[in-house]
């Protein structure tokens, strides 16, 4: 399937690593021009850039720091002078990097990290937005894919601030695809469940985590899903397959929506 791909401008936050990193390849691979930002991971993301070119592509690693708006605005504004404006956002990068290893009860939670998390994880993509549109409206056609989690419909003991940001992005991606739609840009959210990335294996039990390791993805998540069997895994191609559609124009008309990639759990 051609999914209209190429020659597009798309913007992936927190591309250096994980899935981000993946959609990173993909968009490229579909011919489009990739930008992608990354925080600390300054060499992952040379690194991704140069064998995006190497391959003949067009990719531009940036860096931006969520907890300031001005190094958002910034990064945005990097773009569009070297591949144009931005067409595609998908808003990958999170304050808080996943649910936590260590939950805390509600009562225990402090404010000074309850208010933290959740100001970046929302001001975060409020500011990225509001940055690309200008730029993006103007052309009649656009995709917003906001990055969450599964968790958020059921939420989990420890995983208030967590779950509260991403909460958050789904009433603001409701409220964007009405006021987007005459604009020709589509706004949806992705939501994950468990996904077999490097970041999975130290949270699995020892026997397991050995089991795995090294395992192609389809062969790990067969073992994920006999070990754990309360769980769905995903593969990280399971849930880039879901974006990259939305973030195409083979996708025109799913707007407003929450695609869940947890295998129905």
């Amino acid at each position: 399937m051609d999914l209209g791909l190429a020659e597009r401008t798309v913007l992936v936050t927190g591309g250096s690593g994980g899935i981000g990193r993946r959609m990173v390849a993909r968009f490229a691979a579909e011919g489009a021009r990739v930008a992608f930002t990354y925080r600390a991971g300054k060499e992952r993301a040379e690194v991704l850039e140069k064998e995006i070119r190497e391959a003949g592509g067009e990719a531009l690693a940036v860096p931006m720091d969520l907890t300031d708006p001005g190094s958002t605005t910034a990064a945005v504004d990097t773009v569009a002078p070297v591949l144009g404006p931005v067409e595609v956002l998908v808003v990958n990068a999170s304050a808080t990097g996943g649910p936590a290893p260590h939950p805390v009860d509600f009562v225990d939670v402090p404010a000074a990290t309850w208010v933290p998390q959740l100001r970046t994880e929302i001001e975060g993509a409020f500011h990225t937005v509001q940055a690309v549109l200008p730029g993006m409206c103007p052309g009649g056609w656009g995709r917003i894919v906001f990055m969450s989690a599964s968790i958020v419909d059921r939420g989990r003991r420890g995983e208030q601030a967590y779950t509260a940001g991403k909460s958050a992005l789904h009433g603001l991606n409701r409220s964007l695809a009405t006021e987007l739609a005459s604009a020709g840009v589509l706004c949806n959210v992705v939501a994950p469940g468990p996904t077999i990335t490097e970041g999975l294996l130290p949270k699995l039990p020892p026997a397991l985590r050995a089991a795995i390791d090294g395992r192609p993805p389809r062969e790990a998540r067969a073992l994920l899903d006999e070990g754990m069997p309360h769980l769905a895994f995903s593969t990280v191609d399971d849930v880039v397959n879901v974006v990259l559609f939305l973030a195409s124009a083979a996708n025109g008309n799913v707007t407003g929506s929450v695609l869940n990639v947890a295998g129905g759990r």
